[in-house]
C-alpha cells in the first residue's frame, strides 16, 4: 500500500490540550491524517515500509500552530508581502495554518476573490490559508457585503479589520447575519472619532515626545458596543489585539456572564510598552499603538485566566521604502510571522507565565475552534496532520535579514531570545525543518 504524506514522530514531547495529554510519545500520520499516538512506554508502533521517521528527541510535539491574523496582502499588495512568501514566513515560524484578512485590493467582499485567494494558496502556499471576509462592502462600513455568499466560498469568519464599522445599526444588521450564518465576527476594536490623527499611546510618553496620542478609550468604547451588540444577537464576537487594561476587564466580566466572546493578543503588545517610541523607530508604530505597563501586565493576566484566548501575530507586512520616512508618515504595522513563537516561549514560558499546555491552547487550539476548524487544533485520531515542534532550549538572535518574508518591518531586531520552532507540518509533510534549513 502506497503511504503519502505519512511521517512517524519519534522520541518527543507531544502536547494536547483537547486530549488532555502530555507525556513521551510518537505521532504517527498516514495519507495526511492523525493514525495515531503511542505513548513511549506502551508497545512499539508496528510501522509501514517506507515511511519516514522524525526523531524529535529534546522537542515538543504539539498539534499545528494557527495564526488567525494575519495580512497576506495579495491580490494588490504584493510589493510587501503576497501568499507564497507569508506562507513561506509562516512555515519559517512555526505555524500549520493561517487566516488572513480581506484589506486586499479588490477587498475580499465576494466569492471571486475568496476563489482567487484559495487557488493561489493551492498553487504556492506552504501552509493552509482560511480566508476571512469583509463584513461591508469594500470595508466601508455602510453595506453589509453579501455573507451568506462569502460563507459558501469558504470564508472562516467576517471583518472589516482595520476599518472598524462605527456605525452602531450596520454593526448590529452584521452581527444578526453572521449569526444566520454561523460564522464569527472579528472586531477590530477602536473609535475613529476619538483616534484620528494619533501617532501613540495617549500618555506621558506621548506628551514627552509631543506627538498626538490614540486613547486607550477609543478601544475600550469599541469593545464595550460590540459586547453589547453580541449579547443582544447572540452571535460569537471575537477582538483582536486587545492592547489595554480597561478591554481585558470588560471581556473578563463579558465572559463571566456567558457572552460569546473571545480575544487574541499580539507579541508585540504583552512585551513592548510606549516608552520604547523615544527611539521614534517606525517598526514600532502599531494599531493599536503599544500600551504603558500597566496594560502590559493586564494582558499577561487575561492570558494567565484565560480572558484572552489567542495569542495571532497580526502579521502586517511593509515594504523598507514605506517604513523609512518620518514618523508620522509612515504606515501603521509589524510583521510576526517568523518571530511570536520565540517571543512566546521566551516570554511566556520561560519567564513563568504560561504553561505548554496553555501556549498550546492559544496558538492551535482556541484559533480552531473560533474558526471552526474542525479537524485542526488537535492531534486525535482522524485530524489533519498538521504538526509544530517546539525547541524550548534553542537560543536565537533575531535577523531581519534572514527572513523569508518580503518585509523586514520588526520591533525585535537583534533580540536574544531562547525557544525557537524545529519544524512544521502540514498534512503529513515536512515544510519546515529547523535542521536543515
Amino acid at each position: 500500500m502506497k503511504h503519502e504524506n505519512s511521517l512517524l514522530i519519534r522520541n518527543g514531547r507531544v502536547v494536547d490540550p483537547a486530549q488532555g495529554f502530555d507525556d513521551m510519545a510518537s505521532v504517527l500520520i498516514l495519507n495526511g491524517k492523525v493514525a495515531r499516538i503511542v505513548r513511549e512506554s506502551d508497545a512499539a508502533i508496528d510501522l509501514p515500509k517506507g515511511i519516514r521517521v522524525f526523531d524529535a528527541s529534546d522537542r515538543v510535539v504539539c498539534p499545528g500552530f494557527i495564526d488567525m491574523h494575519v495580512h497576506l496582502r495579495e491580490p494588490g499588495f504584493e510589493h510587501k508581502e503576497d501568499i507564497e512568501s507569508g506562507t513561506k514566513a509562516a512555515a519559517h515560524g512555526g505555524f500549520t495554518s493561517v487566516a488572513c484578512m480581506p484589506n486586499t485590493s479588490p477587498v475580499t467582499d465576494n466569492s471571486g476573490t475568496v476563489d482567487l485567494i484559495e487557488h493561489r494558496s493551492r498553487m504556492v502556499g506552504l501552509v493552509n490559508v482560511f480566508p476571512i471576509g469583509a463584513a461591508s462592502l469594500g470595508m466601508k462600513g455602510e453595506k453589509l457585503s453579501n455573507i451568506g455568499e462569502l460563507t459558501d466560498a469558504g470564508v472562516v469568519a467576517i471583518s472589516d479589520d482595520g476599518f472598524p464599522v462605527q456605525d452602531n445599526y450596520v454593526m448590529r444588521r452584521i452581527l444578526e447575519y453572521a449569526y444566520m450564518f454561523g460564522i464569527s465576527f472579528i472586531s477590530h476594536p477602536e473609535d475613529t472619532n476619538l483616534s484620528t490623527e494619533g501617532l501613540m499611546h495617549e500618555g506621558y510618553y506621548s506628551n514627552l515626545l509631543g506627538m498626538k496620542g490614540i486613547p486607550a478609550a477609543s478601544e475600550e468604547i469599541q469593545i464595550s458596543r460590540d459586547i453589547i451588540l453580541g449579547e443582544l444577537t447572540g452571535t460569537p464576537v471575537h477582538i483582536a489585539h486587545v492592547s489595554t487594561a480597561g478591554g481585558v476587564r470588560m471581556i473578563r466580566s463579558a465572559k463571566q456572564r456567558g457572552v460569546k466572546i473571545t480575544a487574541e493578543v499580539t507579541p508585540h503588545h504583552f512585551c513592548l510598552t510606549d516608552a520604547s517610541l523615544v527611539s521614534y523607530d517606525t517598526n514600532l508604530k502599531m494599531k493599536p499603538p503599544l500600551r504603558s505597563e500597566p496594560d502590559v501586565e493586564a494582558l499577561k493576566d487575561g492570558l494567565k485566566d484565560g480572558t484572552i484566548d489567542c495569542i495571532a501575530t497580526d502579521h502586517a507586512p511593509h515594504s523598507e521604502n514605506e517604513k523609512q520616512v518620518e514618523f508620522d508618515k509612515a504606515p501603521f504595522g509589524v510583521i510576526g510571522l517568523e518571530t511570536a513563537i520565540s517571543i512566546v516561549l521566551d516570554k511566556l514560558y520561560h519567564a513563568g507565565v504560561l504553561s505548554l499546555t496553555q501556549i498550546v491552547e492559544n496558538l492551535s487550539l482556541n484559533p480552531a475552534r473560533i474558526l471552526n476548524l474542525a479537524d485542526k487544533g488537535s492531534l486525535k485520531e482522524g485530524c489533519d496532520g498538521d504538526v509544530t515542534i517546539l525547541d524550548p532550549e534553542r537560543k536565537i538572535e533575531i535577523n531581519p535579514q534572514e527572513f523569508v518574508s518580503k518585509s523586514r518591518n520588526t520591533p525585535f531586531a537583534g533580540w536574544k531570545l531562547k525557544g525557537a520552532p524545529a519544524a512544521t507540518i502540514v498534512s503529513g509533510k515536512v515544510v519546515f525543518d529547523a535542521t536543515e534549513g
